[in-house]
């Protein structure tokens, strides 16, 4: 199965207003909707970051390319992928008159961080820093977004050069965040191929750790000793004769 890792940056909403602050805004007083500047992308354990953007390539071209991944993926992570990459996504390709993606899986980690743990900020940045996994790339902040809009402004190249390093570098970040909390994610979709195997990293490398009992059955439980998950055996011990542990 293909894991892929995605986020995207977009450009703000452009309207018109009488004040800063408890603005209502109605839509006749929006000049220009929010749309995707640029996008990275990785699969997962594999060392090469994919980027596209508006101002490397036209907005179908750089959509097509982004369609053509999910066709391609088993299962998306993201971090807020479900409420916002991930809705903005199909909103322009259907925008452009694309097909739905084929299906896919997805994984939230922003929705699993807050499930799971208690970390005092939830954002990306603090959550992998206090893992000791690094840290989203610095930037001058909102004005980024509006240099990279302005064709016409003087640090519109150097602008965009620094969007592309801040896209990627979310998705290295986005990588190894998963990978670290992988274990802890009890409704991972199963990545393994029919055999007994951790159902999250595939590794076979299992540990019988006691039992796992329902109402109706009792499961051998085992513990992966590559990334830790727990799984139980697909076989109640009723059905199976000679269950032993696996090195």
């Amino acid at each position: 199965m293909k894991t892929l890792l995605l986020d995207i940056e977009t450009a703000p909403n452009t309207v018109h207003t009488w004040g800063f602050y408890d603005q209502n805004v109605a839509a006749a007083q929006v000049l220009e909707t929010s749309y995707v500047l640029c996008w990275s992308a990785k699969w997962l354990g594999n060392s090469k970051v994919l980027f596209s953007s508006i101002k490397k390539t036209t907005r179908k071209k750089m959509m097509a390319e982004m369609h053509k991944l999910l066709n391609e993926a088993d299962v998306v992570v993201s971090y807020n992928g479900q409420k916002f990459d991930l809705p903005t996504l199909n909103k322009e390709f259907i925008q452009l008159g694309f097909a739905p993606p084929a299906p896919y899986k997805q994984i939230d980690c922003l929705r699993e961080v807050r499930r799971i743990f208690r970390f005092q900020s939830n954002k990306l940045d603090f959550v992998s820093q206090a893992l000791g996994l690094g840290s989203k790339r610095e930037h001058e902040g909102f004005t980024l977004w509006t240099k990279c809009m302005d064709a016409k402004h003087p640090d519109h190249r150097g602008a965009w050069r620094r969007m592309e390093a801040y896209n990627r570098q979310d998705v290295k970040l986005l990588e190894d965040l998963y990978v670290k909390m992988r274990p802890w994610i009890a409704k991972h979709p199963n990545m393994g191929n029919g055999h007994l195997a951790c159902p999250r990293c595939t590794s076979t490398k299992l540990q019988q750790r006691g039992w796992s009992v329902t109402l109706t059955q009792k499961y051998l439980r085992y513990q992966c000793q590559d990334c830790g998950g727990w799984l139980r055996d697909t076989k109640g011990v009723a059905h199976r004769r000679g269950a032993h542990s696996i090195g």
